[in-house]
């Protein structure tokens, strides 16, 4: 019944997973759209200054999002410590706990200097762009950052479910 069950939440996620791939197609199309547009309208300077901004924006989110979900493990793991851990893997795991905790905030960084650069560029575009453009490149950004989150998200999840279902059917002779 278990293994039924997480491989039935498994096929869910993977139904989810190609609902928000075909949305994030939807909006890689939009993208394109909009740098086309921005690049009709806007000297060559600025639209090379939105074409880094669009490109770093995904990195900087996945980083984050990556960064963010090993330390969970890492934190998850040290919560499980016991009187049985041996001394070298309390170490390891305290040792990556403090090199994950210090990149991740290196990337808050990168991420607050991202939205800066942001608030640069949505000004350049507002001096070309109607007012519907513009809040279509914002609406663009937003959807892009939350697909992107939603998208790693669903694979943790996944990946989760299928760790326990690999255990519980090795588990079973």
């Amino acid at each position: 019944e278990l293994i039924s069950s997480l491989r039935l939440k498994l096929q869910r996620l993977w139904e989810e997973r190609e609902l928000v791939l075909s949305e994030a197609r939807a909006c890689a199309e939009r993208g394109e759209e909009l740098e086309a547009m921005v690049r009709d309208v806007c000297k060559p300077n600025e639209f090379e200054r939105y074409m880094m901004f669009i490109g770093d924006l995904e990195k900087v989110v996945s980083l984050l999002l990556c960064l963010s979900s090993r330390l969970a493990r890492v934190q998850n793991a040290l919560r499980r410590i016991d009187g049985n851990t041996d001394a070298e893997e309390k170490q390891s795991l305290n040792e990556r706990h403090k090199l994950l905790s210090g990149q991740r905030e290196d990337a808050k960084d990168l991420k607050e200097n991202l939205d800066r650069r942001e608030r640069v560029v949505s000004g350049i575009l507002a001096k070309y762009l109607t007012e519907q453009q513009l809040q279509d490149y914002r609406c663009f950004v937003q959807v892009k950052t939350s697909l992107l989150i939603e998208q790693k998200d669903l694979e943790e999840q996944m990946k989760f479910y299928e760790e326990q279902l690999e255990r519980l059917e090795n588990s079973i002779p």
